[in-house]
């Protein structure tokens, strides 16, 4: 493998989790929309970004052992898929899961090339 190959490999799930991170926290901008009092926006911003923080958790995880990114990732994408059934229209399911699937599978491929990719420190 090149460096810029496995710089990419290495990088690529990481700041994919972060702009996807960034994307969901948009959607909690709408508790800003009735002009409420601070008081409620911060509790608003703080309960809808709570998926969020739950991901960048497992982000902190998987920056080193790119195992839990390969296995809960893709099963966060599972499971989004089978509460949504019936209730969200199938492009939440690209939109939420697939980016979840895409970067689960990238550190999957971080953790079988581990001993190739690792950059060392």
């Amino acid at each position: 493998m090149t460096p810029l190959v496995k710089k990419t490999l290495f990088w690529t799930p990481r700041v994919l989790c972060i702009l996807f991170a960034l994307f969901l926290m948009m959607f909690s901008l709408d508790v800003l929309a009735g002009n409420p009092n601070l008081k409620d926006a911060v509790i608003g911003l703080i309960m809808h970004n709570i998926p969020v923080f739950a991901l960048l958790i497992v982000l902190w995880f998987a920056w080193r052992w790119e195992w839990v990114g390969a296995v809960i990732f893709p099963a966060v994408g599972v499971f989004y898929i089978v509460w949504g059934w019936g209730r969200i229209h199938i492009s939440a399911f690209f939109l939420i899961s697939g980016p979840l699937f895409v970067v689960g599978l990238l550190f999957l491929l971080n953790w079988i090339y581990r001993n190739k990719i690792r950059i060392e420190t």
